[in-house]
């Protein structure tokens, strides 16, 4: 794996991290990045990654969450904090980061998943953004479809 995804990994993890504690205490963008600057694995992340997603979810929350509500099979206020967090990050990245190729947003997401989430919360924030990616991304996934 090469140092710059893994920095990108790694900054999807502390926007995870920042994410839950804004759900939970609404702080605002300045505090959640100070919060993340803090973080002994801060030095081994990109940091530029990081603000971008944190700046762009907070910015585009509403947006991302009514793109998610066509895919979800409960309000976004039922869902735990750790999976709507990765549900918005993902989200972010189909919608905003057309740098990113869908399959790596979607299988970021998941892995955040896995390491975070419940026990089968992988399997819904796979469903839900695979749902989410035909919608945004129809373009780059039938071009990936063709022989």
């Amino acid at each position: 794996m090469s140092k710059k995804r893994g920095n990108r990994r790694l900054s999807r993890e502390l926007a995870l991290r920042a994410l839950y504690q804004w759900q939970l205490t609404g702080d605002d963008l300045a505090h959640l990045l100070v919060q993340a600057e803090t973080a002994e694995e801060y030095p081994d992340a990109n940091g530029e990654f990081l603000k971008k997603l944190l700046e762009g979810v907070l910015d585009q929350a509403d947006a991302l969450n009514l793109a998610l509500a066509q895919h979800l099979d409960r309000p976004v206020g039922q869902l735990s904090p750790i999976e709507h967090g990765i549900l918005l990050l993902g989200a972010f990245e189909l919608s905003h980061s057309l740098d990113v190729p869908y399959k790596v947003a979607i299988n970021e997401a998941v892995n955040l998943a896995k390491a975070y989430g419940g026990t089968d919360g992988h399997k819904y924030v796979n469903g839900v953004l695979d749902k989410l990616a035909k919608a945004v991304r129809r373009t780059e996934i039938e071009a990936a479809a063709r022989p």
